[in-house]
């Protein structure tokens, strides 16, 4: 009996699935409601000076790359970053292009960071397909199990028991999920008050 409810719910998990069907046909293992952007605009979130002249230049200054792994770490207080910036900026002897090469490098850091998101939740949504499968098809073959006369109780006891288990992992996935969604838009927010506070001070 305990087995039978426990279906009724494996049942009720593979048909909610636990992830979103794509919104955009273009990215059809994108499991966020929010739609997939899969790299932050410039004109989003710099209104300062042009940063073609910089282009891959900050790893070069070995103290704009120490600022800019701190400022890209979300570890980091945005207002901690804030006055980290003024600080530096404070003290540079050319406060526009220190400026514009410490943006560069928190832009090319945090694009690269928000990739690395997105590439893992599209992964962790293939896994889920993958397990809701495994899932359907282990709960089918406990049906098969209970139905015969006489059922085999450990093959029952087994089964049901490894179907438990992926019912928990597959559900710990699915609120992983749920968290991780929200990333992207808080390296979007990050980048653009980082930047803002970069432009107020080399104006």
């Amino acid at each position: 009996m305990r087995y039978r409810i426990a279906i009724a719910a494996l049942l009720a998990v593979t048909v909610t699935g636990g992830f979103c069907h794509a919104a955009d046909p273009r990215y059809p293992d994108w499991p966020c409601t929010q739609a997939k952007v899969p790299e932050i605009s410039l004109a989003a979130v710099w209104a300062g000076p042009s940063l073609d002249d910089v282009s891959g230049k900050w790893k070069d200054d070995a103290k704009v790359s120490a600022l800019v792994a701190k400022l890209a770490a979300r570890r980091t207080p945005l207002e901690e970053g804030q006055k980290a910036i003024t600080e530096y900026l404070s003290g540079a002897a050319d406060k526009t292009g220190s400026g514009k090469l410490l943006f560069a490098g928190l832009f090319d850091s945090l694009n690269a960071q928000r990739s690395q998101v997105l590439n893992g939740l599209e992964r962790v949504t293939r896994k889920q397909r993958e397990a809701a499968d495994k899932i359907r098809s282990d709960t089918l073959a406990l049906q098969a199990l209970q139905g015969e006369s006489p059922p085999d109780q450990a093959k029952i006891d087994d089964l049901g028991n490894q179907l438990v288990w992926q019912t928990r992992i597959f559900e710990d996935r699915r609120n992983v999920i749920k968290f991780v969604c929200e990333v992207p838009t808080a390296i979007d927010q990050r980048l653009f008050t980082l930047g803002r506070t970069i432009q107020q001070e080399i104006e």
